[in-house]
Protein backbone atom coordinates (compact mmCIF):
# COMPACT_ATOMS: atom_id res chain seq x y z
CA UNK A 1 0.00 0.00 0.00
CA UNK A 2 1.33 3.42 -0.89
CA UNK A 3 1.05 6.07 1.80
CA UNK A 4 2.48 9.51 2.48
CA UNK A 5 4.23 10.13 5.79
CA UNK A 6 5.94 13.49 6.35
CA UNK A 7 5.48 14.36 2.66
CA UNK A 8 7.42 11.27 1.53
CA UNK A 9 5.80 8.29 -0.25
CA UNK A 10 6.25 4.84 1.25
CA UNK A 11 5.15 1.45 -0.07
CA UNK A 12 4.16 -0.43 3.09
CA UNK A 13 2.85 -3.95 3.52
CA UNK A 14 1.57 -5.65 6.63
CA UNK A 15 4.29 -8.30 6.41
CA UNK A 16 6.92 -5.61 5.88
CA UNK A 17 5.83 -3.78 9.03
CA UNK A 18 5.79 -7.04 11.01
CA UNK A 19 9.30 -7.82 9.78
CA UNK A 20 10.58 -4.31 10.56
CA UNK A 21 9.23 -4.41 14.11
CA UNK A 22 10.54 -7.91 14.83
CA UNK A 23 13.01 -7.71 17.71
CA UNK A 24 12.12 -4.10 18.58
CA UNK A 25 11.17 -3.67 22.23
CA UNK A 26 8.15 -1.39 22.77
CA UNK A 27 8.70 1.86 24.61
CA UNK A 28 6.23 2.98 27.30
CA UNK A 29 3.05 4.16 25.58
CA UNK A 30 1.50 7.46 26.63
CA UNK A 31 -0.55 8.51 23.61
CA UNK A 32 -1.59 6.79 20.40
CA UNK A 33 -0.65 3.11 20.17
CA UNK A 34 -0.65 0.34 17.57
CA UNK A 35 -0.78 -3.40 18.21
CA UNK A 36 1.74 -5.29 16.09
CA UNK A 37 1.84 -9.01 16.70
CA UNK A 38 1.31 -9.42 20.42
CA UNK A 39 2.96 -6.15 21.41
CA UNK A 40 1.64 -2.62 21.79
CA UNK A 41 3.91 0.13 20.46
CA UNK A 42 3.66 3.93 20.50
CA UNK A 43 2.84 5.03 16.94
CA UNK A 44 5.75 7.47 16.88
CA UNK A 45 8.16 4.59 17.58
CA UNK A 46 6.62 2.51 14.79
CA UNK A 47 6.74 5.45 12.39
CA UNK A 48 10.42 6.06 13.13
CA UNK A 49 11.31 2.39 12.60
CA UNK A 50 9.37 1.83 9.37
CA UNK A 51 10.29 5.17 7.73
CA UNK A 52 13.74 5.82 9.14
CA UNK A 53 12.69 9.42 9.82
CA UNK A 54 12.99 11.48 12.96
CA UNK A 55 9.85 11.39 15.12
CA UNK A 56 9.50 15.16 14.88
CA UNK A 57 9.09 14.95 11.09
CA UNK A 58 5.68 13.23 11.08
CA UNK A 59 2.49 13.26 13.12
CA UNK A 60 0.99 10.36 15.01
CA UNK A 61 -2.14 10.73 12.88
CA UNK A 62 -0.23 9.98 9.68
CA UNK A 63 1.09 6.72 11.11
CA UNK A 64 -2.28 5.78 12.64
CA UNK A 65 -3.97 6.20 9.24
CA UNK A 66 -1.33 4.06 7.53
CA UNK A 67 -1.41 1.32 10.18
CA UNK A 68 -5.22 1.24 10.19
CA UNK A 69 -5.30 0.88 6.40
CA UNK A 70 -2.85 -2.03 6.71
CA UNK A 71 -5.17 -3.76 9.19
CA UNK A 72 -3.41 -3.09 12.50
CA UNK A 73 -5.37 -2.12 15.60
CA UNK A 74 -4.72 1.43 16.78
CA UNK A 75 -5.98 3.06 19.97
CA UNK A 76 -5.49 6.06 22.20
CA UNK A 77 -4.06 5.79 25.71
CA UNK A 78 -6.08 8.50 27.45
CA UNK A 79 -5.30 8.84 31.13
CA UNK A 80 -8.55 8.65 33.07
CA UNK A 81 -8.75 10.87 36.12
CA UNK A 82 -9.98 9.20 39.28
CA UNK A 83 -13.48 10.31 40.15
CA UNK A 84 -14.92 10.66 43.59
CA UNK A 85 -17.52 8.03 44.38
CA UNK A 86 -20.40 10.29 45.43
CA UNK A 87 -23.96 9.01 45.44
CA UNK A 88 -26.37 11.95 45.77
CA UNK A 89 -26.62 15.09 43.62
CA UNK A 90 -26.12 17.20 46.75
CA UNK A 91 -22.86 15.41 47.58
CA UNK A 92 -21.64 15.76 43.95
CA UNK A 93 -22.36 19.50 43.99
CA UNK A 94 -20.62 19.85 47.35
CA UNK A 95 -17.59 17.99 46.03
CA UNK A 96 -17.43 20.23 42.92
CA UNK A 97 -17.92 23.51 44.82
CA UNK A 98 -16.03 22.53 47.94
CA UNK A 99 -17.64 21.80 51.26
CA UNK A 100 -17.23 24.80 53.62
CA UNK A 101 -18.86 22.91 56.51
CA UNK A 102 -16.20 20.18 56.56
CA UNK A 103 -13.47 22.55 57.93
Amino acid sequence: MRCIIARFPFDLTKNGVLESMKGVDPEPATGETVVIGRRTYPVKQVGAVITGQDRRDFSAGEVVRAMTRLGFTCSSQIQAQPSADVSSPFQRASAILGNPLSD
